[in-house]
């Protein structure tokens, strides 16, 4: 999952080098995937209103059920 979020954070940036996607899962078996970008990158990978992160989550999800898994992005540091 986190090679997905990776890979479509990467084709919207400028600066590639800065993307870091990490993955953590608690002990209920949820899994959350924190994305950092550079700052300037922010407000690409953010969209107007949020609609590019919300694209990028609702993805995350639709893929991640069918692991019956519970995935959850965030955006920032």
């Amino acid at each position: 999952m986190v090679e997905l979020v990776e890979f479509l954070v990467k084709k919207l940036v400028n600066d590639e080098q800065a993307v870091a996607v990490t993955q953590e899962e608690n002990e209920n078996g949820e899994v959350t995937i924190h994305v950092s970008v550079a700052p300037d990158d922010m407000g690409k990978v953010i969209g107007k209103n949020g609609k590019i992160a919300s694209a990028i989550r609702t993805f995350v999800k639709s893929v991640s059920s069918r692991e019956h898994k519970k995935v959850f992005v965030k955006f920032g540091e």
